[in-house]
């Protein structure tokens, strides 16, 4: 069994009254519904603190390889993940720039690449195999697979500091996310993915094969080990360890989202830690937030990289901390 129940509801309502009073001092904060004034209150919650302090950000980047990409794109697409990895060690991507620049310490997380990367700093390798198994032709992983994918993210997240944790991703991933999104919604496969045109009917027709294939399965960790990926499921087991540790969690995009929705079934209260970034309107991504209740900092990607999305959601939250600050001054 995966332990849960020591996610508890964070929401204090007396809390909350205080720093609805204290922001409504500040002169020109827009007051407790002004955009920054909500995720004020946010960080309150989460820390349990009218004045949280956010230590030692950590943007995290989980990569894997997925079996079904090989029947949904091209061999250069089903390389994306290896190359982006070694552009994000080289400090080569707008993410690792914004990140380098904003104070944010990275980290890519090898997941279950095919490929192997020389030693970094920046890089660890949590990967039980390389890349999961094709999931219209059976399950994508074992049980085993998927637990031990969650149980080696949540001990990533118990070894790194600080009180912030920045998700993001890179690779293919798109299409284990879109699934699951399907499978824990009942949205249909096509609102999911974003086609729009006859020209990706194969794609849509080998979704919905795995769709039909694992018919009977709709739990929570039985989707996830039939349709994702394994760095999905080690950011499912971050999430959770993340909320234990009463963190600010980061989302940075539909890959994290689905992680997310994952261990928001396992634990709901979890989601009153998370800040989403963005939602995009490409794919069912803002739908998704929409069932999940969550409001994003943006109304879009402001980038193609979801890691660069979750870092752009930092100066939101330094603003919202120095609202609170002068808020307790003011109060």
């Amino acid at each position: 069994m995966i332990a849960t129940d020591d996610i508890p509801r964070l929401y204090d309502p007396a809390l909350a009254e205080r720093v609805r009073h204290a922001i409504g001092q500040v002169p020109g904060s827009g007051g407790v519904h002004g955009g920054v004034g909500v995720l004020a209150q946010k960080l309150a919650q989460i820390q349990g603190s009218a004045r949280p302090q956010l230590q030692k950000p950590q943007l995290v980047v989980f990569a894997a390889d997925h079996g079904i990409v090989a029947r949904t794109a091209s061999v250069y697409q089903a390389n994306v993940a290896t190359l982006r990895v070694r552009n994000l060690l080289a400090g080569n991507t707008v993410a690792s720039m914004f990140a380098r620049r904003n104070g944010l310490a990275l980290t890519v997380v090898d997941c279950g690449l095919h490929a192997d990367f020389e030693p970094h700093l920046q890089l660890i390798r949590i990967k039980m195999a390389r890349g999961t198994l094709d999931s219209s032709r059976g399950a994508a992983m074992t049980v085993g697979q998927c637990r031990a994918a969650m149980a080696r993210g949540t001990r990533l997240v118990t070894r790194l500091p600080g009180n912030v944790l920045l998700l993001g991703e890179t690779g293919m991933g798109n299409e284990a996310a879109a699934l699951l999104m399907s499978r824990l919604t009942g949205v249909p496969i096509a609102e999911c993915t974003g086609f729009g045109n006859a020209g990706r009917a194969r794609e849509f027709a080998v979704l919905q094969g795995a769709l039909d294939l694992h018919a009977g399965i709709s739990s929570p960790v039985a989707a996830l080990t039939a349709l994702g990926g394994l760095e999905i499921a080690a950011l499912v087991g971050a999430v959770l360890q993340a909320a234990r540790q009463r963190r600010v969690i980061v989302v940075g995009g539909f890959i994290t989202t689905a992680a997310v929705a994952v261990a928001a079934r396992l634990a709901p209260a979890l989601l009153e830690c998370c800040v989403f970034s963005h939602g995009s309107p490409a794919n069912g991504h803002a739908r998704w937030l929409q069932i999940l209740g969550a409001e994003p900092l943006l109304d879009a990607a402001l980038c193609t990289s979801e890691s660069c999305n979750a870092v752009l959601a930092w100066p939101l939250l330094k603003a919202a901390e120095q609202l609170l600050g002068a808020a307790a001054q003011a109060d």
